[in-house]
């Protein structure tokens, strides 16, 4: 089992927090224990309310959009996003748990570029 890693949240307002979330913890779950507020609904992976994008993985070689899948993985399958969804760095921060120390964009606008999920 590997250590924590760093999750550095980015608002489209310049404001960012950085959270250490553990082992089996969700990207979610670390940032509501530091009273980081984030938008959640099912906290199940069937709607978007949570949804962030992966903008940057610490040690990624700068050549194009990070791939979600490169920097978190599942509790259980994310039936919200398409994988083209995840190619372009999208992420249900409620069942995500980071693989890598990443910044992840996060606000209302990742969700409205998102569009609506199709499982509600």
């Amino acid at each position: 089992m590997t250590g924590s890693h760093e999750v550095t949240l980015e608002w489209p307002d310049g404001r960012t927090e950085t959270v250490a979330v553990e082992p089996r913890e969700t990207v979610l779950d670390a940032a509501l224990r530091e009273g980081i507020r984030l938008p959640s609904d099912c906290r199940k992976g069937t709607c978007t309310a949570c949804v962030g994008r992966v903008i940057a993985l610490e040690d990624e070689a700068g050549d194009g959009r990070p791939h979600a899948a490169d920097a978190v993985d599942y509790r259980r399958p994310p039936r919200a996003l398409e994988e083209s969804d995840r190619a372009d760095g999208y992420a249900l921060l409620c069942i995500a748990h980071p693989r890598a120390d990443c910044r992840i964009e996060v606000g209302p606008m990742v969700r409205s570029e998102l569009g609506d999920s199709p499982w509600g």
